[in-house]
């Protein structure tokens, strides 16, 4: 993306410059459309649970942004052989994931491919003076995370026979949960900077958000929240490729402390349909976190603090 043209608008909000989870543009004084897109391949056997996951994960960036989405389309590529009944039940968890979102489905586009694939292009409001971004944070400000990590983790683990589906029950239901509610349930409580965590692993994420914002991280990895048996194969080195490409990209900027590389690849970890990392003024931390943990299921942990720019981006503690 860096040697394309520049693109600008007065009305442009944010592109994707600052690493963006999504397009803003405002369309009125009050309200702009929130626009973006994301597909993948399948991470889980299920076709239907894989299209529910896929369609959590693209209508995040939305939410990521303080929005709601509103219509969506269906991205689908597959093979010549593959069982219709198969792609039947894709659609119909993804279509019941923009249901539950309270948006349309309103067409989509599919080409043939060798590999299934499957995401939304999706289209979402919000109020002008509510959009998040990743630039904002502001020193002394405290990170909360709202869903568990390890999700990579523990779908390579699955692949290879490592772990059972019913020990990836709850992950699985954590990826299919949406980001919804998390602004509704802040009320007056404003986030300085937002992003969602997906593929880039919490270190690429806010290594992003702290690069926009002229500011460092200080993170107590004693605090990250981690689904069950995160840990214990991570140790065993059931890592994806993805953590380690995550750590030569965005390790050169962190400081990790006296992290062992099984705890440096947790942070790294890639995840599918992950929580959100928020940006919250430290007066504020602790009521946010009272009302996120009331109103959400998945786990909702506060993770480090904001700090002043420092000569890393993220420095990693116990």
């Amino acid at each position: 993306m860096c040697s394309l043209p520049d693109f600008s608008d007065p009305s442009l909000l944010t592109g994707f410059s600052n690493n963006e989870d999504a397009g803003v543009y405002q369309i009125s004084e009050e309200e702009a459309i929130i626009a973006t897109l994301d597909f993948f391949t399948p991470i889980v056997d299920d076709p239907y649970t894989f299209g529910a996951i896929a369609a959590s994960n693209s209508l995040s960036d939305v939410y990521a942004m303080g929005g709601k989405p509103r219509l969506a389309m269906n991205i689908l590529c597959a093979p010549d052989d593959m069982d219709d009944e198969d792609l039947k039940a894709i659609l119909l968890g993804g279509a019941d994931k923009i249901k539950e979102a309270g948006a349309l489905l309103v067409g989509g586009h599919s080409v043939r491919d060798n590999e299934p694939k499957y995401g939304l292009s999706v289209i979402g409001f919000v109020d002008v003076d509510r959009v998040l971004m990743n630039a904002g944070a502001k020193p002394g400000d405290r990170l909360i995370l709202t869903k568990a990590l390890g999700s990579g983790i523990l779908t390579s683990a699955g692949k290879v026979g490592r772990i059972t589906q019913e020990e990836l029950k709850e992950v699985t239901q954590s990826m299919m949960t949406l980001n919804a509610g998390i602004t509704e349930a802040l009320g007056d409580i404003v986030p300085h900077a937002a992003s969602d965590i997906t593929g880039f692993g919490l270190v690429g994420h806010l290594s992003e958000m702290m690069e926009a914002s002229g500011t460092s991280a200080y993170v107590d990895f004693s605090s990250l929240p981690l689904f069950k048996q995160v840990a214990e194969l991570s140790f065993e080195g059931c890592n994806p490729g993805g953590s380690r490409k995550n750590e030569q990209h965005f390790g050169v900027h962190v400081d990790w402390g006296d992290l062992k590389g099984w705890e440096r690849a947790i942070v790294c970890d890639p995840q599918t349909s992950g929580g959100l990392l928020l940006s919250i003024a430290e007066e504020d931390a602790q009521e946010a976190l009272r009302r996120l943990q009331k109103a959400l299921k998945t786990k909702v942990s506060l993770i480090g603090t904001v700090a002043t720019r420092e000569d890393v981006l993220i420095r990693c503690r116990r």
